[in-house]
């Protein structure tokens, strides 16, 4: 799509400031090949960066086609993704290594384990050519009823976190890649998914979990992302994203750091619904972020808050020297990372795989029981279970939209390791759920029964059907792919693709 791209109608700033202004901005946009005719216009003006999502990736060829081209352009220009692992990350259909997530990685407790599969995913991504990850997650997983953070953190223990935060850092650092700590200061203590509206977090100042953060800065980490979260104790009125006391007063004057702060996507809706993504831009660069994101490959929603801020700027509601201070951090942090395939080399493509068995297994250093959710699963306690031919149910939510997922589930993981399995994979509340479990029990037969849940305690129809299923099959084995839950077995702490696989091996028990 292509959009008019207007001069001011008042006084044309600076040239300078108007590049500043620009360098503020990192850009989502459509397109796996051609750089929209709008894109080119705002990198020519100086847009800071662009993000990369699923629609922009078709194979490993193309992204680095791509990002050649948008680099040919402008040589400093920022070119970031989410690059978290797990089940999340966009870079599937591109062959990024397979990591089992955070909180695999916490229950493991191996700091040299999690620097090799932060290794493997920073490698991948100077093949490609990205220079930024939007990565890793620094929020501590403090609410069983939390809904994003859950196993994207490295645990519910701030020293744990800490210390697989600075792992994960240090050796994104080594490659080149431009590591990003999110979401400051911390979205793990909320009830409410900032994508879908405002969250808040009511604790007090000594109970928030600000030790993470401090480590990622201890560590060096050049960027950290805000959270569109509201926290009391902090600013009353304002999410973290758009707050100058969170911002100025508690990140750069009590934290100390000095690097680029990036805010989450500004059409998520606890920014867009309530201030709009214009004013949102506005508000965020003058409270003190240095850049902002807008994620949506409608690049008119960029432009808007583009001109939002050199409106601001040409009345004085937003200070030149609060820009050119952000752009100047800005271009620092592109400097430093211009040259995304100075460091490419072989990297461990078994880490993965390797963490995601150990944390099934229950090979982590602590032995710790997972208190988020569970009073089931403890570390140490998994084993072998031992099933063939069984049927596999796999209950499981919809894919988060702001999430991509690699198509991943339990009953195609377990037929990979015992092709006499079956299985039955449910993605959301099914219409009927009486007939479906007369369904499963009649696929089943007489053979072994495995019945997966991720999170159900958020999911009430997942509760529903395993519930019944368990009392029609009490022999039936429960699982659980999320945070650990009461009566499974085993656990995967995960729905990556290798954290199904390792569960797999421990149901079928070639492991």
């Amino acid at each position: 799509m292509t959009h008019t791209d207007p001069q001011p109608a008042r006084a044309v700033l600076p040239a300078d400031l108007d590049e500043a202004a620009h360098r503020c901005l990192v850009a989502g946009f459509e397109g796996t090949t051609v750089v929209p005719d709008t894109l080119r216009r705002l990198i020519d003006r100086g847009l800071g960066g662009v993000i990369l999502f699923t629609r922009n990736i078709r194979d490993a060829e193309q992204v680095r086609r791509l990002t050649d081209t948008l680099r040919a352009l402008r040589p400093d220009l920022l070119v970031g993704i989410d690059n978290e692992g797990g089940g999340i990350g966009h870079l599937v259909a591109a062959g990024a290594p397979e990591v089992p997530g955070n909180y695999a990685l916490g229950v493991v407790d191996d700091p040299a384990l999690t620097a090799r599969c932060a290794d493997a995913l920073a490698g991948h991504l100077a093949v490609l050519g990205i220079t930024a990850s939007y990565a890793p997650v620094a929020d501590v997983q403090r609410q069983a009823g939390n809904p994003i953070v859950r196993t994207r953190a490295f645990g519910d223990d701030p020293g744990q976190v800490s210390r697989h935060l600075r792992a994960w850092i240090e050796a994104t650092e080594a490659r080149g890649i431009a590591s990003c700590a999110k979401h400051f200061p911390g979205h793990g203590g909320t009830l409410t998914d900032s994508h879908h509206e405002l969250a808040v977090d009511p604790r007090p100042y000594e109970e928030l979990d600000l030790a993470p953060f401090r480590a990622a800065i201890a560590a060096g980490v050049p960027m950290l992302m805000s959270a569109h979260v509201v926290f009391p104790a902090l600013d009353q009125n304002r999410p973290a994203t758009l707050s100058r006391r969170i911002l100025r007063d508690l990140l750069r004057f009590e934290l100390g750091f000095d690097g680029v702060l990036v805010s989450d996507a500004l059409e998520m809706k606890a920014i867009a619904d309530r201030y709009g993504e214009a004013a949102g831009a506005r508000i965020a660069l003058a409270a003190g972020a240095d850049q902002v994101i807008v994620a949506v490959p409608d690049l008119g929603v960029t432009v808007r808050c583009r001109d939002a801020v050199l409106a601001a700027l040409r009345s004085g509601t937003l200070a030149e020297g609060r820009v050119r201070e952000a752009a100047g951090r800005v271009r620092k942090l592109s400097s430093r990372y211009a040259e995304p395939a100075a460091l490419v080399g072989p990297w461990d493509a078994q880490a993965g795989l390797e963490a995601a068995r150990r944390a099934v297994g229950g090979q982590g250093r602590q032995g710790r029981q997972g208190r988020q959710g569970g009073q089931g699963v403890q570390s140490g306690q998994a084993g072998s279970v031992g099933v063939t031919g069984a049927h596999v149910v796999d209950l499981f939510p919809a894919p988060h939209p702001a999430l991509n997922w690699g198509g991943e589930d339990l009953p195609a993981a377990v037929r990979s390791v015992d092709p006499s399995a079956t299985g039955t994979a449910v993605t959301g509340e099914p219409a009927d759920p009486g007939a479906l479990v007369e369904v499963i029990l009649r696929r089943a037969g007489g053979g072994p029964l495995v019945v997966a849940t991720s999170d159900a305690g958020l999911y009430p129809w997942q509760v529903r059907l395993s519930e019944e299923l368990t009392a029609r099959r009490p022999d039936a084995i429960r699982v659980a792919t999320g945070l650990p839950e009461r009566d499974a077995v085993v656990c995967s702490y995960g729905r990556g693709k290798v954290n199904l696989r390792a569960l797999a091996e421990v149901l079928v028990g070639t492991r």
